[in-house]
């Protein structure tokens, strides 16, 4: 089983950045429709949002992780250490099956290879947010550093 710390002394510095991540993938997410609103939904053009590349189908995406993530943050507590690990490893996931397609007709995203840097980036945010979001009573924060410190 994996170890989470629990009430981590910056956890609310690290749910702040995630908060900061989602906010930029809801964003994108929802210029992104407006801009490519008309198109198909796996058009392939040249449309650009805050420095990605992006079709329907990556507004889409992007809007709705971004949106869960911003969601998350707001409630808070183990809901947003969950959803924060899941989404952090699916970003990650994502970036590198976009990449691994960027240059052939399974593109269906639209990405170019700042798309799968930022959104690993992104990921990472996420995923550390997650990892160190964990909350516990006190007592169980205790005992939890007197196990792993013993004198």
């Amino acid at each position: 089983m994996a170890h989470y710390p629990l009430n981590h002394h910056l956890r609310q510095t690290y749910r702040f950045f995630v908060g900061l991540s989602g906010l930029y993938l809801a964003l994108f997410g929802l210029i992104g429709l407006g801009k490519t609103w008309g198109d198909e939904f796996f058009h392939r053009g040249a449309d650009w949002v805050l420095g990605l590349r992006t079709n329907p189908a990556a507004s889409w995406l992007y809007t709705i992780v971004g949106v869960l993530l911003l969601l998350a943050v707001l409630v808070g507590g183990n809901l947003y250490h969950h959803v924060a690990l899941v989404l952090g490893w699916g970003l990650c996931g994502l970036a590198m099956l976009v990449m691994a397609f960027i240059q052939t007709d399974a593109n269906v995203l639209n990405a170019s290879m700042i798309n799968v840097i930022v959104t690993i980036v992104l990921g990472v945010v996420a995923l550390v947010g997650g990892l160190y979001g964990k909350v516990g009573s006190r007592d169980a924060a205790r005992a939890e550093e007197a196990a792993a410190h013993p004198r």
